[in-house]
């Protein structure tokens, strides 16, 4: 993303950081079943938007912190970074932030039918 930007641009950077979160979460060599992207949705705004990124990581933080459910802390650091965007004033990045930020629910979808019924686990929770 870093060397995106600095030989074409904001747009250049913000298509790669798009690029490195779908080859995150649909690789083609696991026959496109990977992760969640939180670790890259996290990551990628940290370079694109450092006070984004720190935000979402806080909101992630502590999200945890009161539920002690990770994937509670996902949703709400995806969740709320379109909100930071704004607060922030990075509208710039607004679209991909919405792209990813639908991205990270969809690819939750199975942790939020949990949450829904209750039987998400809890972090240390055997």
């Amino acid at each position: 993303m870093l060397l995106a930007r600095g030989l074409a641009g904001e747009d250049a950077a913000q298509l790669a950081g798009l690029a490195a979160f779908l080859g995150h979460c649909f690789p083609l060599w696991l026959g496109f079943r990977g992760g969640k992207g939180v670790a890259t949705f996290l990551g990628l705004w940290l370079a694109l938007a450092w006070p984004v990124g720190l935000a979402s990581c806080a909101s992630w933080a502590l999200a945890v912190a009161v539920t002690r459910i990770s994937s509670m802390g996902a949703l709400m650091a995806a969740a709320l970074s379109t909100i930071w965007i704004l607060l922030l004033d990075y509208p710039e990045t607004f679209a991909l932030g919405v792209v990813l930020t639908l991205l990270v629910f969809v690819r939750h979808r199975t942790n939020i039918a949990r949450l829904r019924a209750g039987t998400e686990p809890k972090i240390g929770q055997k």
